[in-house]
């Protein structure tokens, strides 16, 4: 998939555990970790507010966009 989750880079900058992560944005870790390892289908706008809210951050700080190896953008 050619989005991105860079959800650990935002964590490790701000020295945040996921498990501190994931209680205050009232998801469970398992799904932090799915966010992390890129196998979520979708996110939600009310996770995403929560997740930007938490880190204080811009949704594209959290997520982005990079071409498919195979050129083809989606």
């Amino acid at each position: 998939m050619a989005i991105v989750v860079d959800l650990d880079v935002q964590l490790a900058r701000r020295r945040m555990s996921v498990g501190e992560f994931a209680e205050a944005v009232g998801i469970t870790p398992a799904n932090i970790a799915v966010l992390k390892n890129g196998r979520a289908k979708a996110v939600r706008f009310t996770t995403l507010d929560a997740i930007c809210r938490t880190l204080g951050c811009q949704p594209g700080d959290v997520l982005r966009w990079v071409p498919d190896e195979d050129g083809e953008g989606g």
